[in-house]
């Protein structure tokens, strides 16, 4: 599957979830309730992925935590904040640089419409 495709089950699946939970939870939640949906549709899911920081001579073996990642190829960064900004899209972005893949989503659940809290971030290698 392709990033696109797959972003495009991932954006279903946090949907479903948002109907169900509607905003104002916790992100540990939302974050708990994707992985199970995002499991269910059949995707690779791995949740909280230690994510290594190498600078020069300096190695952090889990320098980071990746809140998900599907299918080895698009990172899911889960918030459930007042509003998305900057600081979230340079988190992810960074993340993607880290772990050298190209599609991130910054999903916000704490909105009325969950459309309005997706984010995708690209990564151009």
């Amino acid at each position: 599957m392709t990033e696109n495709e797959i972003s495009e089950k991932i954006i279903g699946c946090a949907i479903q979830v948002h109907k169900e939970l509607g905003p104002g939870l916790l992100e540990s939640s939302y974050e708990e309730c994707l992985y199970y949906e995002i499991t269910q549709s059949g995707l690779l899911v791995e949740k909280q992925k230690p994510l290594p920081l190498v600078y020069k001579e300096v190695k952090l073996d889990c320098g980071y935590r990746i809140d998900l990642l599907i299918e080895k190829k698009v990172v899911v960064e889960v918030k459930s904040v007042e509003a998305l900004n900057d600081i979230h899209l340079a988190q992810v972005l960074t993340y993607l640089k880290l772990s050298k893949c190209k599609l991130g989503l910054l999903i916000n659940f704490n909105v009325l419409l969950l459309k309005s809290g997706i984010k995708r971030v690209v990564n151009n290698l």
